[in-house]
């Protein structure tokens, strides 16, 4: 992917979205996963990992193709994360351990699919299917930890 175009189409997205954050960009998250961006809270910053966005966009879609478009579907998301007004207080949910597991993973589900209804006023033009192949696959994993902390749930009472 070209710095230059990705700098574009970062900027076409801050422009649209109006929000006040500092977009990076850098090869790989260091956490060891495939995670494409990271909104920091603190920092007002987003991180967006070209090297893990090619390998996702090649593990969904089967080549690079689509690869600028998917680097934009990824970022739109992650301004959806900057601009959810909820997103402090439900980042505290989420850790209070007070709180059974099935409710913390509702809460991790709410943040994502807020950045996600988010993410779509920023693309209109996007490619439907596209976006919501890559909504999909994101929220699956979190999308199977509430069944999973419902059943065990169920089973403890």
């Amino acid at each position: 992917m070209e710095i230059i175009r990705l700098n574009q189409i970062a900027q076409k997205l801050l422009e649209r979205s109006e929000i006040d954050v500092t977009v990076r960009l850098e090869s790989r998250f260091y956490g060891g996963r495939l995670v494409g961006g990271k909104f920091g809270m603190h920092s007002r910053s987003i991180t967006m990992y070209t090297g893990v966005i090619e390998e996702q966009c090649m593990q969904m879609f089967g080549s690079l193709e689509r690869v600028e478009e998917y680097f934009a579907i990824v970022l739109a998301h992650e301004l959806g994360h900057a601009a959810d007004s909820d997103l402090s207080s439900l980042c505290e949910q989420m850790e209070d351990m007070s709180l059974s597991e099935g409710t913390r993973m509702r809460t991790a589900l709410q943040i994502e699919e807020n950045a996600w209804n988010y993410a779509l006023t920023l693309l209109p033009e996007a490619d439907k299917i596209m976006v919501s192949s890559i909504i999909d696959e994101s929220l699956e994993a979190y999308r199977s930890r509430v069944r999973l902390a419902e059943m065990e749930a169920d089973i403890a009472s």
